[in-house]
């Protein structure tokens, strides 16, 4: 099941039933005003989620973050981790990868723009080297792979991953470095 026609309802079914308040979906004007402030397209999955299951607060542990809106947003985190970047010593934080989850601690699920497939990275500052790029690994090789671990209750954040020998882990994003320099 990787095709968004079909991914979207079963996404939104789990949601509706693992969440106690959905906040109400995005509207498509919201979704591209979003857009034009972080001056790309959000991946087709990414944006219908946002559009037809809800402003956020489902999906894997920690939950979406909302896309718009007060407090922490995509938007915010976003635009707060590309300012850190630039103005650090280390620029960490490439152009185009979108936290979509807080982890807690300064980590991030985010979701590489750029990428054809939506490329789901792990962002975990306590691994960060000289150049920043240590601090990033590949989560799921698309967006609609990382949800399909959510529906299947199989993602490597479980508390009972460990009893699964099928669980793959995070692995280093080896283009990182390159796209941190971009």
């Amino acid at each position: 099941m990787t095709a968004i026609e079909d991914l979207v309802p079963c996404i939104a079914a789990k949601a509706q039933a693992t969440s106690t308040t959905l906040p109400p979906a995005a509207s498509a004007e919201e979704v591209a005003e979003a857009e034009a402030v972080l001056g790309f397209a959000l991946p087709p999955l990414l944006a219908s989620l946002y559009r037809e299951v809800a402003n956020g607060g489902y999906g894997p542990d920690y939950q979406l973050l909302p896309l718009i809106g007060a407090g922490h947003t995509v938007l915010s985190a976003y635009q707060s981790e590309r300012s850190a970047s630039a103005e650090g010593e280390t620029p960490y934080w490439p152009a185009g990868v979108l936290p979509i989850l807080d982890w807690g601690c300064g980590m991030y699920a985010a979701v590489d723009c750029h990428s054809e497939t939506a490329t789901v990275l792990l962002f975990e500052p306590n691994a960060m080297a000289d150049d920043g790029s240590a601090a990033w690994f590949v989560d799921a090789g698309s967006l609609a792979e990382w949800l399909e671990t959510w529906l299947a209750g199989t993602g490597w954040y479980r508390e009972d991953a460990d009893e699964h020998e099928d669980v793959a882990g995070p692995t280093p994003w080896e283009t990182a470095a390159s796209r941190i320099a971009e």
